[in-house]
């Protein structure tokens, strides 16, 4: 790959990557066990997937899932919520590390019109929520007061997923219907 290339998909990267972070920060609304419905802070991270592909959409969203979980510590304080070592480690990994770095998968669905490129951001949040819905049953089931914990990690996590879920195919198809960004996805020779 020619260095100028390289050079400016790892700044476009760089930039979606600290776009989307911040944005993070930005919340709609916020649960009181984790997870919130944040402004537009996926769109940046499944841009990436689809302007520069699976490898650069996969190494950028593992970066981003590195800073959700320092965020998740500093902020969210996850390391004081008194989970077992074992409960710990489950939570960085299926709250953090693997449903961020899922994002990137949309970069496989990145030739498939606009149509399949909706459907992508659809899988792709799904995975997301999955991951959170498997952490909620197996982890956060101590704290669940209902009498189905499935139920209710399903409630839960539905009730920031979909509305994050929505927010964010409507704002990439939107970004992706603008004539800048088709030029944009012209001038990145891949």
């Amino acid at each position: 790959m020619e260095k100028s290339k390289k050079t400016y998909k790892l700044t476009l990267s760089a930039v979606f990557v600290a776009l989307a972070s911040v944005l993070s920060l930005v919340k709609v609304y916020k649960l009181p066990l984790g997870g919130s419905v944040t402004l537009f802070s996926m769109v940046p991270i499944i841009l990436i997937g689809l302007f520069l592909g699976l490898s650069w959409g996969m190494a950028s969203s593992f970066c981003y899932s590195l800073i959700q979980l320092f965020f998740g510590i500093v902020i969210d304080g996850v390391l004081g919520w008194g989970l077992t070592p074992l409960s710990l480690i489950g939570t960085i990994f299926l709250d953090y590390i693997l449903p961020f770095t899922l994002l990137g998968l949309v970069a496989l669905c990145r030739k498939s019109g606009p149509v399949g490129v909706g459907i992508g951001v659809a899988v792709v949040m799904a995975l997301r929520f999955l991951c959170h819905f498997v952490s909620g049953v197996i982890i956060f089931d101590i704290w669940c007061e209902w009498k189905s914990v499935p139920l209710y990690s399903l409630c839960y996590n539905g009730s920031f997923m979909l509305p994050e879920l929505v927010i964010t195919a409507i704002a990439v198809m939107v970004i992706l219907s603008l004539p800048q960004t088709k030029r944009l996805f012209q001038k990145i020779d891949l």
